[in-house]
């Protein structure tokens, strides 16, 4: 892979919440350097909603050596106002493509189809993936069009502000995308129960369009059976009862986690992509300052570090010992993913 790269989540708003409510510029700074220098990425996706952060994190990361794949992401709006917000962040980052020629492409979209209004049914992410009818309209493949029709009229108006490469992030085996009119083909790619035999092959397909292809999310939650649900590894919690707790008896594990990210990059290497970023370096805690919330979190029946996606386990109210300036800590595959990119 000429692109080894890791996801980087700058404050992304899902669901209402914001994914990083402190932006502390000095942090940021700190985790691109860990992430270029021990964990021996080349590249890094950055992904968030706050164009201030996005430009931020995008500049500090390119001046210390990395390629950026710059995903700016508006979720649960109208298309009209995602265009907007689109081509707002297309102008914004074009003085940075000046500056750094071929190191900064731009992603005009993260899985639209899921969290975009207005191409499958649904006021949010949830209704859309929990509606009975979502698989048959998969299998017709009738959003197909209207999505299309989006990507092809908002990247006819980003080239005209923004002369960089430009791709588009979306969800394999959910979308049907023209990719004729970008420069990457970009799939997230979760290897789930349902592909785990069919993996290598599904990736391989993407090259019949003669561009180069990038894995733009992969990887595993941290407990036993995530490696089954992939993308889907979060959704074990009930959040109903009082105090939440897991569906089913999962069991957390660091090694489930830092396996299926070894035996991913294997595949990607084996099958010859471009580039690869594991979702995702940090899934930031919120610091706890409200009693009634703190009391939930110290009497979960689980870790809740068991649904995340991330290298490090984030601490709410204190720091590693690895890195005692963070307050996180890596986890078996934070070294699994450094080996692999440090000797690849």
């Amino acid at each position: 892979m000429k692109l080894k790269g890791v996801n980087y989540d700058v404050g992304r708003v899902l669901l209402g919440r914001l994914t990083r409510p402190t932006f502390n510029k000095a942090e940021i700074h700190r985790e691109l350097e860990i992430i270029r220098n021990d964990l021996h990425c080349n590249a890094v996706k950055i992904q968030g909603f706050d164009l201030n952060r996005l430009i931020f994190a995008t500049e500090d990361a390119l001046d210390q050596g990395l390629e950026v794949l710059l995903a700016p992401e508006m979720f649960e709006k109208s298309p009209e106002e995602t265009f907007d917000y689109t081509l707002k962040a297309a102008e914004a980052l074009e003085p940075l493509c000046q500056k750094w020629p071929l190191k900064v492409v731009l992603s005009i979209g993260t899985e639209l189809t899921l969290f975009m209004q207005g191409i499958l049914e649904g006021s949010s992410v949830m209704e859309r993936i929990g509606n009975p009818s979502i698989w048959e309209k998969i299998r017709s493949g009738t959003y197909y069009k209207p999505l299309n029709e989006y990507l092809a009229k908002t990247t006819e108006a980003v080239r005209r502000v923004f002369h960089g490469a430009v791709t588009y992030a979306s969800v394999a085996r959910i979308e049907s995308v023209d990719w004729s009119i970008f420069d990457i083909v970009c799939i997230d790619a979760y290897r789930d129960k349902l592909i785990r035999n069919s993996f290598s092959e599904m990736i391989k397909s993407y090259y019949s369009f003669g561009k180069p292809v990038v894995i733009g999310e992969f990887g595993c939650c941290t407990y036993k059976g995530a490696e089954d649900l992939g993308g889907m590894g979060w959704d074990v919690v009930d959040w109903s009862k009082t105090p939440p707790r897991l569906k089913a008896d999962y069991v957390y594990d660091q090694y489930t986690q830092a396996n299926e990210i070894a035996e991913d990059l294997r595949i990607f290497d084996e099958v010859g992509v471009y580039g690869a970023f594991v979702f995702t370096f940090v899934q930031p805690a919120t610091k706890i300052d409200d009693p009634d919330i703190e009391n939930i979190i110290e009497n979960l029946k689980f870790d809740p570090d068991a649904i995340s996606y991330s290298l490090v386990k984030s601490y709410p109210n204190e720091h590693g010992t690895s890195y005692p300036d963070m307050s996180w800590e890596p986890k078996l595959s934070f070294k699994i993913v450094s080996d692999y990119y440090g000797t690849t």
